[in-house]
């Protein structure tokens, strides 16, 4: 684990801290920690305040993504080897596919990212070698996406591979979960452009149940998640003829 990955690692369990308490307990100067903190400040993965660093809104897509960073990061980095050079590929919003798309921008050559995430489209903008296809549509403010009918109007016109996507939750009678209904509906219509619909998501998400039933499970190929999902819903995948790979 990186520092950077420390601090947020620090910052996500105790909500709040001063900078003197992150220099003591990661043995690094103040200086060496502010400019740690000026970066991920940056990158939107945290806030500043009178010396201290603490998260953002927990309806901001930014808390989502620093909350388990390393885990959601190395979940990331095992989906992105299944995307090649030159390849097109479409990603729906979540804070495990911006880490997705991140390393597609900047560890792929010649790589199409179709997207209704503003969020995404920001956070990968420095890359030189990435396009980025960004679908209109109503703009949710906390999450960073386009959402609604428009996306339909636009994504018609395309046909990838490989969608990937995030999840709320799981539940073995209605399939994956969301909490979003308009949400939802709108990955559907992702998912209507796509050969395969592929899930990246924390083992946490598989005690949770959304409020939205998202997809079932024949529509799904593929889901990257850690090593702590129970034993017993991985072999319940599996025999639904999806393929789980843990890290």
């Amino acid at each position: 684990m990186s520092r950077e990955e420390e601090i947020l690692s620090i910052v996500s369990d105790k909500k709040k801290i001063e900078v003197n308490e992150l220099s003591r307990l990661l043995n690094v100067s103040k200086v060496t920690i502010r400019k740690d903190l000026d970066k991920l400040e940056l990158r939107g993965l945290l806030h500043r305040q009178h010396g201290y660093a603490l998260l953002n809104n927990t309806d901001d897509i930014n808390y989502r993504l620093a909350q388990n960073y390393d885990l959601k990061r190395k979940i990331a980095l095992e989906a992105s080897k299944i995307v090649s050079d030159g390849e097109v590929v479409m990603i729906e919003s979540g804070s495990t596919c911006a880490l997705l798309a991140e390393e597609l921008a900047f560890n792929r050559n010649d790589i199409t990212i179709i997207t209704n995430s503003c969020f995404i489209a920001s956070y990968i903008r420095k890359a030189d070698t990435v396009k980025v296809i960004l679908l209109g549509g109503e703009y949710q403010k906390e999450s960073q996406v386009n959402v609604g009918p428009l996306i339909k109007k636009v994504v018609d016109e395309f046909h990838v591979d490989k969608l990937f996507i995030g999840i709320d939750g799981f539940d073995q009678r209605r399939g994956f979960t969301g909490s979003d209904i308009t949400r939802c509906d709108t990955t559907r219509m992702l998912a209507s452009a796509a050969n395969q619909t592929i899930v990246l998501t924390d083992s946490s998400k598989f005690i949770q149940n959304g409020v939205v039933s998202e997809f079932s499970f024949n529509e799904i190929s593929r889901v990257f998640t850690d090593k702590k999902i129970n034993p017993k819903i991985t072999k319940f995948l599996v025999a639904e003829n999806i393929n789980v790979q843990t890290i």
